[in-house]
């Protein structure tokens, strides 16, 4: 059975596209500039309407700047995954560390409460952990669904030891791996028997647009349906 491809999309045409290319869900979020960020209800219920809810897991992140939340934090983070899943989503991507470097399970714990029967995803804050096989078995007793993890390399293909080892010991957590992903990295993080991939494929569009002061760099992220399609026969 081939492993599932998981895009980040950061609009309903690029989520549209991707499942159309052949993608089998989303992680839904804004930002991926700064490794993303929680997007707008209006987003999520765009989404949602476009592909089906089931297929769509937002990411919920309140800034960028690390991992480790304090109690406001916790608890805008825990506001935004009732939002979201009240919105039709049918998962949330989210992740914690304490300051030691290690899962911030009472973090996670509340997480898991409010979303509910929703999937719940932690993060690649696994990969700026202390211990990533320890935290992997905290996350298990926390009931986390899924945890997407670049092995703990800047790169995906970089992690590919550590990426097997986290699939071998995962028990019943899926193992999503992500982070610069390439596509003729494909055939190779397969192999080590992750349950997804997880990409981005992103273009750009819009470098001849008006921009300057006030309104960032030029251009805009768009999803390669390309891409998808290169990344779904890649997976094999």
């Amino acid at each position: 059975m081939s492993v599932a491809l998981e895009i980040a999309a950061q609009d309903a045409a690029g989520a549209s596209a991707s499942i159309t290319a052949g993608a089998d869900r989303l992680e839904l979020c804004q930002a991926l500039g700064v490794g993303g960020l929680t997007p707008s209800i209006g987003l999520i219920e765009a989404v949602v309407d476009a592909v089906g809810g089931d297929r769509v897991n937002v990411l919920v992140r309140p800034r960028g700047g690390g991992f480790v939340y304090d109690d406001d934090e916790v608890a805008l983070v825990a506001a935004d995954i009732v939002a979201a899943v009240r919105a039709g989503a049918g998962g949330v991507v989210v992740g914690a560390l304490t300051t030691a470097g290690r899962a911030d399970l009472g973090a996670v714990r509340r997480w898991r409460d409010a979303a509910g029967g929703a999937t719940l995803v932690f993060h690649r804050a696994i990969d700026a952990s202390s211990d990533p096989l320890a935290v992997l078995a905290e996350l298990r007793d926390a009931h986390v669904d899924r945890v997407l993890t670049s092995g703990g390399a800047s790169r995906s293909i970089d992690g590919l030891l550590t990426l097997e080892r986290l699939a071998r010991e995962s028990g019943d957590v899926e193992i999503m791996a992500g982070g610069g992903i390439r596509i003729d990295d494909i055939p190779a993080i397969v192999q080590t028997g992750v349950d997804a991939v997880h990409l981005s494929a992103r273009g750009q569009a819009g470098l001849d647009a008006p921009s300057g002061p006030g309104g960032g760099v030029a251009g805009h992220d768009v999803t390669d349906a390309d891409l998808v399609r290169a990344a779904v026969a890649a997976r094999g």
